[in-house]
């Protein structure tokens, strides 16, 4: 069974057993997680009803994601910045999908 959650402003295709990585959500490793924002639900070819249907996730990890650099330049202006920036997000395992 799979089903399609909602968090941080993003969707998930998601199944018992796989990990994720999403925006960084309150907790600490080893802490269980219910996403109640499921969209869309099914076993292999037939689709279920997602109203009523939340997914168990446990936390593995609060980790950061890799670094983007900011760099702005104005042309002959001597104008230059360079930032860096470093996203948290947090790793789930999906434990369950039901009821």
């Amino acid at each position: 069974m799979f089903a399609v959650v909602r968090t941080g402003g993003k969707q998930y295709r998601v199944a018992a057993g796989d990990k994720i990585v999403v925006e960084k959500l309150a907790g600490e490793a080893g802490d269980k997680v219910t996403l109640d924002d499921v969209l869309f639900a099914g076993e292999g070819g037939k689709a279920q009803d997602a109203n009523k249907l939340t997914v168990a996730a446990e936390i593995i990890a609060q980790a950061k994601g890799e670094k983007v650099i900011v760099f702005k330049k104005r042309r002959r202006h001597n104008y230059r910045r360079k930032n860096g920036h470093r996203q948290n997000h947090t790793i789930l395992k999906i434990v369950s999908i039901g009821a």
